[in-house]
């Protein structure tokens, strides 16, 4: 009797056992194929296999309890049968489970490297038609005739930022162009677009044979077709600029694919990254990497510093520029704009705009045709060679005051010479509002936060001539601070004074 009932028990514990393991293994497949009635992340599924791949024999946590009843099930059930729960627990060794957890990882190592290969996949083939490849050219006049004929001097990326034809792009990039040519991709089925502003180019940089066998795309849905561009306007500062491509009547063109934007804000060190562009002349590269570092601080052309840059090892190499750098979700989450490089190829530190930053400016470029900042009207002394001249080694030396600003009226002193020839210095500028100023790109970036019209307080350091007890003179800075309007960018009494 004993016998029969330990039978019946072992049988029920393993009926039980594979019940449980089936709904283990099959609960997240089941989900998968529920359609459209459930939605199931491969990513979360993925994040499961890992947690029971790295659970060790806590036995206070819940899932891996599970883990380890579909792991000893069979072997405990045999030893119930024959001999019954003492039997069963001196034949499961303690390292079982550890065994068979290193035994499953490979599984649930492949599943989750397929789901992210197919995610990659994924965000690519949505996001690349949004990326467009641009060529530059300067004008040049033919020797032989007055005919103007124009140069190839350079390429890039860039992308749709809406459907009214605007594209973003780094204002290196056509820094020196007199005109750039824009290749889209249109969802078009292989048939040539029949937009009144598409040309047929007589050049582009695009590497033989990167086009794939249709001399086209690579994308056998879209047809590659390349349109004039015009510039609607560039922020040198941020080295960002909005170029537009429309029919010959401006309207929009059909089909364009704008691309999806995110933020740039809380973005972690090891975050996943992907930059898609045209390096070297291979349009549509994908790479691949992660964050490798924010609050970086590049030059910009116009020499002042952009700020909040994120720095990241997805290659870049010359031809990226203005491409989008994206999260693993596939939002745009910088603008590809810069590398460090001894080779001037990727060496694995790339850094990109952060996309707050490019949508703020973009949307005053599109608005106004240009960006309105915050000055405080002074011209200054670059704070390399105040320190090389003049010993300066804390703080911005203004050069001149402009007259009828508010700087002037409130009593900011330039460079001067006195009544007997003498040359007096300017004040120097070490705070504004506190924040400590060392050099020229300090100072800008203290006020790029505030708006035209805002009132900060300004800290300068005044030379001053003091007679010594002895009789001697000598020069001694004072400390004084005054309130300062901030006049806009484009103020006439600051342009045409």
């Amino acid at each position: 009797m004993v016998t029969m009932m330990r039978y019946f028990v072992g049988i029920s514990i393993l009926v039980s056992s594979y019940n449980q393991a089936a709904a283990f293994v099959l609960k997240p497949y089941r989900m998968a194929t529920k359609g459209s009635t459930t939605k199931f992340s491969t990513t979360q599924l993925c994040n499961k296999h890992d947690t029971y791949a790295a659970a060790d024999d806590d036995a206070s946590s819940q899932d891996n309890q599970r883990r380890k009843l579909l792991s000893i099930a069979p072997i405990y059930t045999l030893p119930f049968l024959l001999g019954g729960e003492n039997a069963a627990s001196a034949a499961v060794p303690t390292s079982t489970v550890q065994q068979i957890n290193v035994a499953l990882s490979p599984a649930a190592s492949a599943l989750c490297a397929d789901s992210e290969e197919e995610a990659r996949i994924s965000i690519f083939e949505r996001v690349a038609p949004s990326v467009v490849y641009i060529d530059t050219f300067k004008q040049k006049q033919d020797v032989f005739s007055t005919d103007i004929m124009e140069i190839p001097i350079g390429s890039g990326s860039g992308f749709i930022w809406d459907n009214e034809g605007h594209i973003v792009t780094n204002f290196h990039v056509i820094q020196q162009a007199k005109s750039a040519q824009i290749a889209i991709l249109t969802p078009n089925n292989g048939i040539k677009s029949s937009s009144s502003a598409a040309i047929e180019p007589a050049y582009t940089s695009v590497r033989p044979g990167a086009l794939g066998s249709n001399g086209s795309t690579t994308f056998k849905d879209f047809t590659r077709t390349v349109y004039k561009a015009r510039v609607v306007g560039v922020d040198p500062t941020k080295d960002i600029a909005v170029l537009k491509v429309d029919n010959e009547d401006n309207s929009p063109i059909k089909q364009l694919r704008p691309i999806q934007l995110g933020t740039s804000t809380g973005l972690r060190v090891g975050q996943g990254s992907l930059a898609i562009g045209n390096p070297f002349g291979l349009d549509h590269t994908l790479t691949t990497g992660v964050i490798s570092g924010i609050g970086r601080e590049v030059k910009s052309p116009s020499g002042r510093p952009i700020s909040n840059v994120i720095q990241t090892d997805a290659a870049i190499n010359p031809g990226n520029s203005g491409g989008p750098l994206l999260d693993s979700k596939g939002r745009v989450i910088g603008m590809a704009t810069a590398i460090y490089s001894p080779s001037g190829a990727s060496a694995g530190i790339g850094f990109a705009v952060p996309v707050d930053t490019v949508k703020y400016i973009v949307t005053q470029l599109i608005e106004n045709g240009q960006i309105v900042r915050p000055l405080l009207g002074v011209n200054i002394l670059d704070s390399k060679q105040s320190r090389q001249t003049l010993g300066i080694t804390k703080g911005v030396l203004i050069l001149e005051v402009k007259p009828g600003t508010p700087a002037a009226a409130a009593g900011l002193k330039g460079i001067r010479r006195t009544e007997s020839g003498i040359i007096e210095i300017g004040d120097i500028i070490i705070a504004v509002d506190g924040t400590s100023i060392e050099k020229e790109g300090d100072l800008f970036k203290a006020i790029e936060d505030y708006k035209p019209g805002d009132t900060v307080k300004v800290t300068v350091n005044r030379p001053q001539i003091e007679v010594t007890e002895s009789g001697e003179p000598e020069i001694k800075l004072k400390e004084i601070t005054f309130s300062v309007k901030l006049i806009a960018s484009d103020d006439s009494t600051f342009i045409q004074k």
